[in-house]
């Protein structure tokens, strides 16, 4: 029975794949930064462990506890919307540490056992934002296009000692907490005000095509299980038309 770690997994996209994976008999760890268990299965084959992606401490003893894994799910990530002029250095050095030092650290703390094994998989939750810019959210498309180029560079890095990295690309979803916490960390300003209602609006907008968590799991799925699979697979209907307008293969 292979065995994956997914990070983020309290609510969103994390708690989707989670359940995925487990309804597939495979052996869970769910990992969150707020113990959160009541979302999932009571199981000997699912453990919730708690985990702080910008810790290294609790990186240790997150990999540590969670013993032999197959494949690692950099899913944990926080999203802002905010005019690039009026951020404050504390938002963006959050973006980057979660989103793109997370994943680096959890990558490079799991690496050993993959490489020692000669076997792995590591599968990176991105954001078609990074396939086409949109106001407002500059830093956080930039800390998930760093890790699109790590992931690319690790992908030929780790080849020789039969380790895969690939990339899902999700679009906008309304089953994640990105629209709150765009509204809460969007700031006020006079100049920017008509730019942040109308992003906001577009970010939170139900009514065309979405990606849902489930859409979210199934790629995470593929990436990690099929062989044949692309090294950047976008998860929802919005995802693939701005993958296929950026010129992205979707197979």
């Amino acid at each position: 029975m292979k065995t994956v770690l997914i990070t983020g997994c309290s609510s969103g996209f994390g708690l989707e794949i989670a359940r995925y994976f487990f309804e597939r008999d495979w052996h869970v760890i769910a990992t969150m930064r707020t113990l959160r268990a009541d979302a999932l299965p009571t199981s000997g084959r699912l453990r919730v462990l708690a985990l702080d992606v910008t810790d290294p401490a609790s990186i240790a003893a997150a990999v540590d506890a969670a013993g032999p894994v197959d494949v690692l799910v950099n899913n944990a990530g926080v999203g802002a919307a905010a005019p690039f002029e009026l951020t404050e250095p504390a938002l963006a050095r959050t973006l980057f540490e979660t989103n793109t030092i997370g994943t680096m650290a959890m990558t490079q703390a799991l690496l050993p056992q993959f490489r020692a094994r000669g076997a792995g998989t590591i599968v990176n939750v991105t954001s078609t934002v990074t396939l086409k810019a949109l106001p407002l959210l500059s830093m956080y498309t930039a800390s998930k296009a760093a890790v699109n180029a790590f992931s690319a560079c690790m992908a030929i890095e780790l080849a020789p000692f039969g380790i895969d990295v690939r990339i899902v690309l999700p679009g906008r979803s309304p089953e994640t907490r990105f629209g709150d916490n765009a509204h809460r960390q969007s700031l006020e300003s006079a100049d920017y005000a008509d730019l942040i209602q109308q992003t906001i609006a577009r970010i939170t907008d139900e009514s065309g095509p979405v990606t849902h968590a489930t859409d979210v799991a199934e790629a995470v799925w593929c990436a990690a299980t099929d062989p044949a699979a692309p090294m950047r697979l976008p998860a929802g209907e919005d995802a693939f038309e701005w993958a296929r307008e950026a010129g992205l293969s979707t197979r």
